[in-house]
């Protein structure tokens, strides 16, 4: 470890000392450091954290990950699952430092303010502060722009490493991309979001369209989208301006197709393939600011951090269930008029999530040997009580 890095886990260790977690430094934590301060927390606050990790990077670091919530180390029906990643790209580390001062926010408000206690009893919130370590440790600090850094040990850009629906994505699967893929996989994620840098913006599905061309390419869900991007950008000091970093975006809000095209990214990947609604956002202007500027972006996306995930509770939640009351899993849940690309499916415990605006919606809910059932749901905005509108779907058995 070179003199550097060792000034800087001094550094840290003597505010942890002295500080505790409410006291956690403003400063870039590099990978050593960022582990001692995630298992300090886990040991801390062993009554709502969990500690895990994903998978190691190219170079074999740990991909970290710190649960948060009433019951850390195992999904409950009815509490939604809900993540935020940071530093998927090297060089844009300020998510990063977000994420270890929300963890820090919430376990040291958890008892203490209404909204915190709330929001971690009924959501159990992951949080992967870093997907790309191995870029972050080659990065360099106070460079607000260029790719040094960017892609991790391989050369590769990880936000594009995804399947495509639009395109065929013929590349290796990189280390961290299987690493997320799987862990998608493990949990039914229902609200996610991905932080960047180099503009100050909330960016939502679709990422990629037919075409390849840069235009607005709206997903099933596009109203969803738009007001979980537009709960991010009020909440923030400044996204909602629209004209941060000499770029406008109306509202602080950006259609991902409309500004760009990309193939193979998370945010496209998380919402097609798993029903995670998906967002990336963008939280600097600079990519790798000074550690001075950090304590500012912590106060422009505090509010925001917690307002965004709070609206997993936005729309309708339940489980299907046959005529004993037993769960039925890998059941279809379809909203009409919202034509899913993949079919959602119901976990193994028979859940589903749905994130809708209030208002009237026909679910049609199939399994083999059930009776298709069509029902009319009038969903309403319950999300300040930390829960989705319930609904069970009882299916009858066919008779031949």
């Amino acid at each position: 470890m070179d003199l550097v890095r060792w000034c800087s886990l001094l550094v840290f260790w003597f505010c942890l000392a002295h500080e505790g977690a409410s006291g956690l430094c403003f400063q870039y934590h590099h990978q050593a450091e960022l582990k001692h301060y995630l298992h300090w927390v886990s040991k801390t606050y062993p009554h709502i954290t969990h500690l895990y990790s994903i998978g190691q990077s190219r170079e074999g670091r740990e991909l970290w990950v710190l649960v948060i919530g009433q019951y850390p180390k195992e999904h409950r029906v009815g509490i939604p699952e809900v993540r935020y990643i940071g530093n998927m790209h090297g060089n844009e580390p300020v998510g990063r430092e977000l994420l270890l001062h929300f963890i820090d926010l919430l376990v040291s408000q958890y008892g203490k303010m209404k909204t915190i206690t709330s929001l971690v009893h009924n959501t159990r919130i992951h949080i992967l502060p870093s997907m790309n370590p191995d870029g972050f440790e080659m990065s360099v600090p106070g460079v607000c722009s260029g790719v040094d850094g960017r892609y991790n040990n391989n050369g590769v850009d990880l936000n594009r490493n995804f399947p495509d629906l639009f395109s065929i994505n013929q590349v290796t699967r990189e280390p961290e991309t299987l690493a997320v893929m799987r862990w998608t996989d493990m949990e039914t994620f229902v609200l996610s979001a991905n932080l960047h840098g180099g503009a100050v913006v909330a960016a939502y599905p679709y990422d990629n369209n037919e075409s390849g061309k840069s235009r607005y390419t709206k997903s099933p869900d596009d109203d969803v989208f738009r007001y979980l991007a537009s709960i991010y950008s009020i909440n923030h000091r400044r996204m909602f301006k629209g004209n941060l970093c000499q770029m406008s975006f109306p509202g602080g809000v950006v259609n991902g197709a409309s500004w760009y095209t990309l193939i193979g990214s998370l945010q496209d990947y998380g919402y097609i393939w798993t029903h995670c609604y998906e967002l990336a956002i963008e939280v600097s202007c600079c990519k790798y600011p000074s550690a001075e500027w950090l304590q500012f972006y912590w106060a422009e996306n505090k509010k925001a951090l917690i307002q965004f995930i709070t609206h997993v509770h936005l729309g309708v939640k339940g489980r299907v269930l046959d005529d004993k009351q037993n769960p039925i899993a890998n059941t279809s849940v379809l909203v009409m008029g919202r034509d899913d690309v993949m079919p959602y499916k119901t976990n193994q415990l028979g859940e589903y999530y749905k994130i809708l605006m209030p208002g009237s919606y026909t679910f049609r809910v199939e399994s083999p040997g059930y009776v298709p059932l069509m029902v009319n749901i009038h969903v309403k905005d319950t999300s300040h009580m930390y829960t989705a509108t319930i609904h069970d779907f009882t299916l009858h058995r066919q008779i031949s």
